[in-house]
């Protein structure tokens, strides 16, 4: 009987350790592979490489809307560009033009 009791005072003794260990693994195994660790940072960089070019984009896109409004300001309105919308958009044709459709 007191082998018994020698024995399990030894695994109580050794538990709180093992625990522990275990869970100081757990946070190192998901420092490495986990999806904030070291090994998805590759994957961050490409992500962001994929980002900043579609941010170059955008802005592209933004500063050639932005001149387009700014074109079509109600107070000094180009008068071409607004010709051209209309023209475009309500299919209007004065009586002496001829339309050559243009497939683009």
């Amino acid at each position: 009987m007191a082998g018994a009791a020698n024995s399990f005072n030894v695994i109580k003794r050794a538990a709180l350790p093992a625990l522990g260990f275990l869970i100081i693994a757990n946070f190192l195994g998901y420092a490495v592979v986990g999806s904030n660790g070291i090994l998805s940072w590759g994957d961050y960089r490409r992500s962001k490489a994929e980002r900043s070019v579609e941010l170059a984009h955008l802005q592209e896109e933004r500063g050639r809307l932005a001149h387009r409004a700014k074109l079509l300001d109600p107070r000094k309105a180009d008068p071409d560009l607004a010709d051209e919308m209309i023209r475009s958009e309500l299919g209007l044709v004065r009586p002496d033009e001829v339309i050559i459709p243009i497939e683009q």
